[in-house]
């Protein structure tokens, strides 16, 4: 019997790169050739990790602290979460709730993983990141992609899901504040989604990896009990709801690689058996490190950075619409600007592709976003300081004019 070596398993087929990942590549070859490239690409904070959290791993290795860890994660670091989800959100959950993962998208990992087999559904929006569609797919769950525009701010809604419900329906994926689109779900809309799924008999993962870059109000987490005298909800029973996070976006971690979830105690079983066989554990010098992201003088720094986040977003924003973009609704958190490109271009990635080549400025077309409309969409990111950003600009009008 021959083998064929080229027969890939069937998701294979379903499962796309990063677009961006080529568009990245070229820019670093422009770099080699003596280019100088903008990169408003990539989501990734231009800080450096705070010193705390460094001088924290640096002790961690001077003590030669570098064996596994349980499973879920250091109980001192599981502690460390739930208080500062009670401290900031006023969200009382046990220290055995968390798990600590390698990234938010090791926790999206096990929760597919424990949650979604064959035939199940998972209802997101589209536009949104991409690796949430990818990770249904790895465990050949069904991908039920909704499109929304600006009159939800590109959001699912408890009527939108109720309309797009299929019996097969098993979870509801939202993203708040969103990438792509630096868009939240409101606080009373939440819990209408909330109470709508535990009609459905069906969980709510939320991932709030962006949840502490929120600028115009204040940020809240979906476990946060309601006022459900007003708007219809039922109950503040939030035990089908799951809080994905992470220490890369707002703590600056993001090579570190941790993350973490909150996760009802009926599914703790299930992810420690699913940890164990996919990682063992969490790298144990990244967790050493996590434990200074609360301390108060990192909080002080990441607070401040967050309002130059703020300044950033908008400088940019009445810009981006002078030239010709139209962003039907600002972003309220992340750092992310989701631009209808359609008046200047009928391709978006052709679009980036001239872009980057003409003027060395690198953006994200909007097909790593999904189907709704990709064409006619560019992301920009505002990771980099205003001086920066001012060139971005100059650089876009030159190539539009």
């Amino acid at each position: 019997m021959t083998i064929a070596f080229n027969q890939l398993a069937p998701r294979m087929e379903v499962i796309q790169p990063f677009h961006v990942m080529s568009l990245l590549g070229r820019a670093k070859e422009l770099e080699q050739q003596g280019r100088d490239i903008i990169h408003l690409e990539v989501g990734e904070p231009d800080f450096a990790t705070p010193p705390a959290i460094l001088e924290a791993a640096m002790q961690a290795l001077r003590l030669g602290d570098t064996q596994y860890t349980p499973s879920l994660g250091l109980m001192s670091l599981r502690q460390a979460v739930a208080d500062f989800y009670q401290q900031h959100f006023s969200v009382n959950i046990s220290a055995s709730q968390v798990v600590i993962t390698p990234g938010a998208s090791g926790a999206l990992l096990l929760i597919t993983g424990a949650l979604i087999g064959r035939g199940d559904a998972v209802m997101l929006a589209d536009p949104g990141y991409p690796c949430n569609q990818n990770f249904v797919r790895f465990v050949d769950g069904e991908v039920q992609a909704i499109a929304v525009d600006e009159s939800s701010q590109y959001q699912l809604t408890a009527e939108i899901i109720a309309k797009n419900w299929q019996e097969n329906t098993k979870a509801v994926l939202i993203a708040s504040p969103a990438n792509p689109t630096g868009t939240i779900v409101a606080e009373d809309e939440m819990l209408k989604i909330i109470d709508l799924l535990r009609e459905k008999q069906a969980y709510l993962i939320v991932d709030e990896i962006y949840q502490g870059l929120v600028y115009d109000n204040e940020p809240y987490c979906a476990l946060k009990p309601g006022d459900i005298t007003n708007i219809g909800v039922q109950s503040n029973d939030k035990s089908h709801v799951i809080i994905v996070n992470s220490f890369s976006k707002y703590f600056q971690m993001t090579g570190w690689r941790i993350g973490w979830c909150i996760v009802p105690e009926h599914l703790l079983d299930s992810c420690e058996r699913l940890s164990q066989n996919l990682f063992l554990a969490t790298p144990t010098l990244s967790q050493k490190a996590a434990l200074a992201a609360f301390l108060p003088e990192t909080l002080e720094i990441l607070e401040q950075r967050r309002e130059l986040f703020k300044q950033r977003r908008d400088y940019l924003y009445p810009k981006l619409l002078d030239l010709g973009f139209k962003i039907p609704v600002k972003p309220q958190g992340a750092f992310y600007m989701y631009c209808d490109c359609s008046t200047l271009t009928d391709n978006s990635m052709t679009f980036a592709h001239d872009l980057l080549e003409q003027t060395g400025l690198a953006i994200t077309p909007g097909i790593d976003f999904g189907q709704n409309k990709p064409q006619s969409y560019v992301r920009l990111t505002y990771t980099k300081d205003i001086s920066v950003l001012e060139q971005a600009v100059q650089r876009l009008e030159q190539f539009l004019t």
